[in-house]
């Protein structure tokens, strides 16, 4: 006679350090499972602590308090489903990230992660002991293996071993971070470990934002041969229950529905919406304001932030200055119109007329440059900061990744702010997402639908309107081309020589190259942003301040 085990996966969004109520929302799951009739439920990754920790994972008291609540969990849930769910584990020598099995009142079993990363964003070998291998642990009929996350991404490895021991089916808890294509790079993992262990599998992954990174869910279950059973959502919180049934070739995974897959341009502007909507929501801001230039990097960063927390939520404030051209004027106010934010007027003449006299006796004798330029940067920065003082309101930033990468921006100016969600967005890439914005209206945007960033944005040469007909191809090669060379020196991480060999020009390669060096103290100092490609700044790409280094091909 066949047998169903029916199992409960919780692609859930928890908040770092948030034990109790990151606790609350499992016993919520299991109660969902129990009414199922589920034999088990599933948590991703580190639930209980959310992910990642970072260092606050080390801190005693911390890894002592969510084991504390882990053990309670382990009693609160003994008379129903068994639990599955990610925590630190101390074992009185060494720290591990760990997966808890609770069942029957207690922890029946602890797995304990084997495979560390330590690349890109992870730093998981500074924070925890690496595991010996395991077997598989038992839950009814069903013997599970869990490699968690990493143990998962390579061959011939922990799933080999879990398969040689006897597991059924790999049950696999995930905190993996969104970048671009993701899913793509995920899904060709599974399936080789498909292959390899002939066993079926579910990838759960957790959802949410945390500091730079999001979560994008998006849990899947494969069948033996890489067929593809099910998936959930990307970025939504999602409770499934699933059947896995006994056959004569093994247990299978039931047949369900299959979420449709969003393009990169959607989960991109999801990935930004999201991220700023939970680093708000987690820590504790309501609203935020932003200066509205009339250019196109406020008016996306407007746009996704009415996306995120509601146009009411979303203060625009334009500060002119005797540069400020009319276009520039009558586009930002159109766009606060249509996006139906509140929108403020707070010219900078006055201000900047004070501290340029009060400068004059300094600066005697000496010629207008860049210094006057950022006076007015600077000054709006202070206006904006003023303003999020007193309101309460989180200042948002509005550089995009070529301006943050050459360091075309004001430090103490227009850097000033709380978070950006174009940070990792390249120039050329936002002219298209504003694009791809206006003609997509989605449920999870709270701003509104249609032509929301005009035309006349989208189509106006960059300009930081500082001085006199101004404009960004003054200083800096046509973005097409600057975007082509940095996405080749920072992501793709390849010399001059390699650059000069396709075509590209030596001198401005050098050019763009000195520009990033140089500007890494201004992005040690910028506000965190929104994590979209594996080249993104702050824990992808770590390099000292003081460099005399060049590329010498």
């Amino acid at each position: 006679m066949s047998e169903t085990f029916r199992l409960t996966l919780a692609q859930l969004n928890p908040t770092v350090g948030a034990l109790r109520a990151n606790a609350d929302k499992a016993r919520a799951a299991w109660q969902d499972a129990k009414d199922a009739g589920a034999q088990m439920v599933a948590l991703p990754e580190a639930f209980v602590t959310g992910y990642q920790t970072q260092d606050l994972v080390m801190r005693p008291q911390f890894y002592q308090d969510a084991m504390g609540l882990i053990d309670a969990l382990a009693a609160e849930c003994a008379d129903g489903p068994a639990m599955g769910i990610g925590g630190p584990y101390h074992d009185g020598r060494n720290l591990y990230n760990a997966y808890y099995i609770l069942d029957g009142g207690a922890v029946k079993t602890r797995v304990l992660k084997q495979r560390l990363p330590n690349e890109t964003v992870f730093d998981e070998v500074r924070h925890f002991t690496s595991a010996d291998p395991q077997g598989p642990y038992s839950i009814g009929p069903l013997r599970i293996g869990s490699p968690i996350c990493e143990d998962a991404w390579h061959a011939d490895d922990v799933c080999e071993t879990l398969a040689e021991s006897g597991a059924e089916i790999l049950l696999i808890p995930n905190g993996s971070p969104y970048f671009r294509n993701k899913y793509d790079v995920r899904l060709n993992h599974m399936v080789a470990r498909v292959v390899e262990s002939e066993l079926p599998l579910i990838y759960l992954n957790m959802v949410g934002g945390q500091d730079d990174q999001v979560f994008d869910g998006g849990t899947f279950a494969l069948n033996p041969g890489g067929e593809l059973a099910l998936r959930l959502p990307v970025f939504d919180e999602e409770i499934r229950h699933i059947d896995i049934d006994q056959t004569d070739d093994g247990w299978r995974i039931r047949a369900g529905e299959v979420a449709p897959q969003p393009d990169a341009w959607e989960q991109d502007y999801r990935a930004m919406v999201e991220s700023l909507r939970d680093y708000m929501g987690k820590t504790g801001f309501k609203q935020v304001l932003l200066g509205l230039s009339g250019g196109i990097d406020s008016a996306i960063v407007a746009t996704i932030a009415a996306d995120a927390l509601g146009p009411e939520n979303v203060r625009c404030v334009m500060l002119p200055s005797e540069y400020t051209s009319q276009g520039s004027l009558d586009d930002a106010k159109d766009i606060a119109g249509r996006l139906g934010c509140p929108y403020d007027f707070v010219p900078i003449k006055e201000g900047r007329d004070a501290i340029t006299n009060t400068l004059a006796p300094f600066f005697e004798g000496t010629k207008p440059d860049v210094t006057e330029e950022n006076i007015q940067s600077r000054l709006r920065g202070l206006l904006l900061m003023a303003l999020s003082n007193k309101t309460g309101a989180m200042l948002l930033t509005t550089g995009n990744k070529s301006e943050v990468a050459v360091g075309y921006a004001t430090i103490y100016g227009d850097m000033s702010g709380g978070y950006n969600p174009i940070k990792d967005l390249y120039k050329i890439r936002v002219f298209e997402q504003c694009r791809w914005r206006n003609e997509h209206h989605r449920d999870w945007m709270m701003g509104p639908a249609g032509e929301v960033i005009p035309v006349s944005i989208i189509d106006k040469p960059p300009s930081a309107e500082l001085r006199p007909d101004q404009k960004d191809e003054d200083s800096l090669p046509p973005y097409e081309v600057l975007d082509a060379i940095l996405e080749r020196l920072i992501d793709d991480e390849k010399s001059v020589a390699e650059l000069v060999a396709e075509g590209f020009d030596k001198a401005t390669v050098k050019k763009v190259e000195h520009l990033i060096y140089i500007s890494e103290y201004k992005r040690f100092q910028s506000a965190p942003g929104t994590r979209l490609t594996k080249g993104a700044f702050w824990l992808d790409r770590r390099y000292p301040i003081v460099s005399r280094w060049r590329d010498m091909s």
